[in-house]
């Protein structure tokens, strides 16, 4: 699987649909447009501290229902909007079903979890 990297989740294009995007975006429903667009087999997002109603997270499931895997990091452990933090120090939160059934786990270093989908390192920013 290739591995998309980009600051910004606005930045995917219709030839990242198959990869993996690893964004520095939060995981809110305004991202989840963007990455249907797209269509990554795997969107990543910072959780931005889940917030009111779990805002921070409403990607996952609304990615979840067009069976698009998706997961977020602990704004704890990357910088909000720098995906190479995601990347480098980022450490899963959330996932939804999909990605659980990639084997992604909450508490996971994302590194690990894109290691175990045997991602290509080169990144296409």
């Amino acid at each position: 699987m290739c591995l998309r990297v980009v600051d910004s989740i606005t930045e995917l294009r219709a030839t990242d649909a198959g990869c993996a995007a690893v964004s520095g975006s939060h995981g809110g429903l305004s991202s989840a447009r963007y990455a249907l667009a797209a269509r990554p087999a795997l969107s990543v997002f910072n959780d931005a501290g889940v917030g009111r109603d779990a805002a921070g997270i409403a990607a996952l499931g609304v990615l979840q229902m067009q069976a698009l895997a998706a997961c977020t990091v602990a704004h704890s452990s990357a910088r909000i909007g720098d995906a190479r933090s995601t990347l480098d120090q980022g450490v899963l939160s959330h996932v939804n079903p999909a990605a659980a059934a990639l084997g992604l786990r909450p508490g996971q270093p994302l590194r690990e979890a894109l290691a175990s989908l045997s991602v290509i390192p080169e990144e296409t920013s």
